[in-house]
């Protein structure tokens, strides 16, 4: 099998040198910095996972363009039921890691590369195809994990991209020869790719006429030459800076979601990694097959595994608490199983109705109505989840003292005494429950899920431009015999 183990996917890292800064000095070591780790552990888990029996049958397909079984996350749907499997596989790795499986957006990459490239070299006569099919063979053989980089900064939205000050604020071609292109520019929001072997880099928006060095798609090492991570820092990466001991965390192993500003500084990429390259038209396609692909991981799939672990997490206190019959939080619990089921639902439903896009590529794509229904749900559902979740927490979510005043002798008796809600459960499982809910009510999912695949007003917009009222209009039409 073309399975790495978990032990030889952090090895594979060790060989790996990216620039990188957080909270103004150097990482040197992704593997010992506390907040850097919390990504390598993440995707270590899908190399875990894979060759676990209990959850191959989720992480690992069969693929067909080496004829062996790989990960699924370096795999292209090539049906309806490789796409109801993404969806679960999505849902399984959110709810196991209680934050982002960092390969997903290089997942959903990989599809929205396929049908594009397969296209262009249709329509244009180009060699893109055979090109990215050789490349995510080798990602394939050697079981990488490759992330996904597609947001960038960008000038004035109500200025074209020539207009800018800065040309540079959407990634752009700077030279080409024989040998490859050379880009420079920047990507934002990008998840988890320094913990990662490949990035694959997709353009953020259109792109139209004059703009062609702005058009552009390609992979690269995620320790090239040129590259340079500067990672986000928030209160929860300081907590994790200080702990004593990470177990007083509310995600020990996997923490929050870890994020960078990557700036490529004159990056170097050979031609047989380049899969996009002044075909401006073909930009807005890239963008729109990732978003379909997307938005339905975001909305559908992850998410609900999120609110599995929020669930889990309120239901727990409930019972420590001794409220089982309390009417007011059943009902909320209950609220919320049913905006996570609906969450659950559209995400099948654009897996279910998913089609060949384009046709003949062989590369299936979920349905896009339905995917931006996916995110624009999920949006409102999770800032409930977690509002019902603070509601059944208490006050105690962020009112709650350190764990570490459970060994402090002058007041853990105390600490003990009044934690622990005349309930048999040792206190400081109770407080490490509290503290997980703290992560979600308190931390950084929230925003992200908003923005993650686009604000609400992206999938508005998609949703706008995808329905059209006919079907409608001629139900109407019929009942009452109007025949004009």
């Amino acid at each position: 099998m073309a399975l790495m183990t978990p032990e030889q996917f952090e090895q594979s890292l060790s060989s790996l040198k990216p620039r990188i800064f957080m909270n103004g000095k150097r990482v040197e070591n992704i593997l010992e910095n506390r907040n850097t780790r919390t990504v390598v552990e993440a995707n270590k888990a899908s190399y875990e996972w894979a060759l676990d029996p209990r959850y191959s049958h989720i992480m690992t397909c069969r693929s067909p363009l080496i004829d062996d079984v790989v990960n699924r996350y370096t795999h292209i749907s090539a049906s309806t039921e490789d796409l109801v499997k993404k969806a679960e596989a999505g849902t399984f790795t959110a709810e196991m890691l209680g934050t982002c499986i960092y390969r997903c957006v290089g997942y959903d990459a990989f599809h929205s590369l396929a049908a594009t490239c397969w296209e262009m070299d249709r329509d244009l006569g180009t060699g893109y195809y055979p090109r990215f099919l050789n490349y995510l063979k080798m990602v394939q053989t050697r079981d990488l994990s490759v992330a996904g980089a597609l947001t960038e900064p960008r000038g004035k939205r109500n200025q074209k991209t020539l207009d800018w000050p800065d040309p540079y604020l959407s990634l752009k071609i700077v030279d080409k020869n024989q040998d490859g292109i050379i880009v420079r520019g920047a990507k934002i929001n990008i998840s988890g790719a320094f913990a990662s072997h490949e990035m694959v880099v997709l353009p953020q928006a259109a792109h139209f006429e004059g703009e062609e060095d702005y058009a552009v798609a390609f992979a690269v090492p995620t320790d090239a030459k040129g590259i340079t991570y500067v990672c986000q820092y928030t209160p929860y990466s300081a907590e994790r800076d200080a702990a004593d001991d990470l177990e007083e965390l509310g995600n020990p192993r996997f923490g929050q979601r870890e994020t960078s500003l990557v700036i490529f500084d004159n990056v170097f990429v050979p031609w047989d990694r380049v899969f996009h390259c002044g075909e401006y038209k073909y930009s807005v396609k890239f963008v729109t097959r990732f978003a379909k692909t997307h938005r339905m991981t975001c909305g559908g799939t992850c998410k609900v595994g999120f609110m599995n672990q929020i669930i889990g997490a309120s239901r727990l206190i409930q019972e420590y608490k001794g409220l089982e019959k309390a009417a007011h939080i059943n009902d909320e619990l209950m609220e919320m199983v049913v905006l996570r089921e609906t969450g659950r639902a559209c995400g099948m439903a654009a897996a279910n109705r998913g089609a060949e896009e384009p046709v003949g590529s062989g590369v299936y794509l979920p349905d896009e109505l339905m995917g931006n229904v996916a995110k624009l749900n999920i949006c409102n559902a999770f800032w409930r989840v977690m509002a019902l979740a603070g509601d059944i927490g208490g006050g105690l979510l962020v009112t709650m003292p350190s764990l570490k005043e459970l060994n402090n002798p002058e007041v853990k008796d105390y600490v003990k005494e009044f934690y622990s809600f005349g309930s048999t459960e040792p206190t400081e499982n109770i407080m490490k429950v509290h503290k997980l809910l703290q992560n979600w009510t308190a931390g950084q999912h929230g925003v992200a899920t908003w923005h993650g695949a686009g604000p609400v007003m992206a999938q508005k917009i998609m949703l706008q431009r995808v329905v059209n009222y006919d079907h409608e209009k001629d139900l109407v039409k019929q009942t009452l015999n109007i025949n004009q």
